[in-house]
């Protein structure tokens, strides 16, 4: 493609975001984050007091960028403060601003995110559940063509409004999460340990895992050698009963990126197969109650009540945090994925395609009936698969427009100071600051073990799972939440993206994986195949031998 050019239609500071699109998005995740990441970072700042309008999205050549967008003068960004007593003045006399530090105030004050929490999981859940279970039970087969339109409508609008939610959830799971690492921080507590103490909190994580080991086990006992997911669920009732079971709430989840063009866990019945023969129980999780009782001695014994009580929320919010994104972004995802194809095949059948898979590449406005009157429709989608092959290789900049200038803290009244606070921490610890990541082949360990294997190094998940083999060191840019239903299959993980906050991290905290996040240098240094070291405990990666003897 001719030279790309990285201009954003709109004022501003913004950051390039890996963690929540792959490069060269499909048009419609494009929609689906331009409709509910904003609609739902704004509803949940409001609720909150946070003095930010929202979390603003662009896509520049199929790639994601972000910016804050402040409450005062958002189209007209400070490029210079004026003094200081004036800013703080104006912030106080605002009106809107002072309706957000009396929401900060009663938010601080009276944690809405136990309620929400215990909401999720009396009911919230499960209803979210039973919607996706809905979609997912019709036999698409039976459809018309018409009513596979409108099923694939619904499919995304579904996944509009269950991303909405996904988006405002997270306030109520990284805000206790930011108190914690926030307060910890004034403590003397570094972010490493302290996210350490949150180990095991996260049953919705380790959960699969558990149910893997334990079809595992009951493989071992048969003493069957299965090739197939057929010849596994005949070894006998209560194995097949165990595996429909896992698969109920899975097989239509995406399980490697955020966009359609992924890949559910159901299309994928090999690598299913070979995450139940090799899964294990990580072996990192006795030592959460020592290392607390460590960390707590470093807290003024006045303020260790105080230190009970965050963490004590911040480990609820963990599990929030990692059954958030399976349940409400990457299961409806799935869900609008396949509803996709089947209309592929459709159309593949009514000779407008040649492909079922470049339906992905539709705008949304098309999914009309109208599309089988369409007879332009392979080249038009041909040629816009095209473009988003080429944008994959493209080197975007971490940052578009001109810097923006924040106030400083001591500006803002005390509540929404605390506030902003929070939400700084937790970009930092995320990897979503715009700073750069640490140099070199150091980054964020987890974990307590070094470990030695194979490197495989994919620029794209799918690409890393078709290569991976049992004991492997998984090398990508980022991860997903539902990575947990694969990722027992590799020995360690280094990302080149994220930090010690980041869904890769959290991973491999629950599972029990050594792993080193945020390395820059992993894509350029690490030769696919190399033998490499991870040790997360100097937070740094060698690599041993460019590729393994023989």
């Amino acid at each position: 493609m001719s030279e790309a050019q990285w201009r954003v239609d709109a004022p501003g500071q913004w950051m390039l975001d890996r963690s929540h699109a792959p490069a060269g998005c499909t048009p419609i995740v494009q929609y689906l984050m331009l409709q509910s990441m904003p609609f739902g970072m704004r509803t949940m700042f409001a609720a909150l007091g946070a003095p930010v309008e929202t979390l603003d999205v662009r896509f520049i050549n199929g790639f994601m960028y972000t910016r804050l967008r402040p409450l005062i003068a958002p189209d007209r960004p400070s490029k210079r403060l004026p003094p200081l007593p004036i800013v703080k003045l104006g912030i106080r006399l605002h009106p809107e601003m002072r309706r957000r530090n009396r929401s900060a105030e009663q938010a601080l004050a009276t944690e809405p995110w136990v309620q929400v929490i215990a909401d999720w999981h009396a009911t919230g859940k499960a209803s979210i559940e039973d919607q996706n279970l809905q979609l997912q039970d019709i036999d698409m087969a039976r459809l018309s063509d018409v009513e596979l339109v409108r099923h694939t409508q619904r499919c995304l609008d579904h996944a509009i409004t269950q991303w909405r939610h996904h988006f405002w959830l997270h306030g109520f799971d990284l805000g206790p999460l930011g108190r914690f690492l926030f307060e910890a921080k004034q403590w003397g507590i570094d972010a490493d340990a302290a996210l350490s103490l949150l180990e095991g909190a996260s049953p919705s994580t380790s959960a699969p895992l558990a149910q893997l080991v334990q079809m595992r086990a009951a493989i071992d006992a048969s003493g069957e050698d299965p090739h197939t997911i057929q010849e596994l669920r005949s070894i006998s009732s209560d194995l097949a009963e165990q595996f429909d079971r896992y698969m109920r709430r899975r097989r239509a989840v995406l399980f490697s990126r955020y966009d359609v063009d992924g890949r559910t866990l159901g299309e994928c019945p090999e690598l299913i197969l070979a995450s139940i023969r090799n899964a294990t129980l990580g072996q990192s999780g006795n030592q959460v109650e020592q290392r607390t009782v460590a960390v707590r001695s470093q807290v003024p014994a006045d303020d260790r009540a105080r230190f009970d009580h965050l963490l004590l929320h911040a480990r609820s919010a963990m599990d929030l945090r990692d059954d958030n994104g399976p349940t409400t972004a990457e299961w409806p995802l799935g869900l609008l994925r396949l509803s996709l194809l089947a209309l592929g095949d459709r159309l593949v059948g009514a000779g407008l395609l040649n492909d079922a898979n470049l339906v992905l590449e539709m705008q949304p406005d098309e999914i009309l009936p109208t599309l089988f009157d369409s007879p332009s429709l392979q080249d038009q989608f041909a040629q816009r698969l095209d473009i988003r092959e080429r944008q994959r290789h493209l080197d975007p900049p971490s940052m578009l427009g001109a810097v923006e200038i924040e106030p400083p803290l001591e500006v803002l009244p005390e509540a929404l100071g605390q506030l902003v606070s929070m939400v700084r921490t937790v970009m930092e610890h995320m990897g979503m600051d715009g700073k750069p990541a640490a140099t070199g082949m150091h980054g964020s360990g987890v974990g307590t073990t070094v470990f030695r294997g194979v490197a495989r190094v994919a620029a794209s998940p799918e690409d890393a799972f078709d290569l991976l083999n049992p004991g492997d060191i998984l090398v990508v840019r980022c991860t997903t939440p539902a990575y947990n239903l694969v990722l027992s299959l590799a020995g360690g993980v280094v990302t080149s993206e994220g930090g010690p906050m980041s869904h890769a991290a959290v991973l491999a905290r629950e599972l029990g994986i050594p792993a080193v996040i945020g390395v820059r240098d992993a894509f350029t240094a690490i030769p696919d195949g190399a033998m490499i070291e991870v040790d997360p405990v100097a937070g740094c990666v060698r690599i041993l031998s460019a590729a393994v003897p023989g």
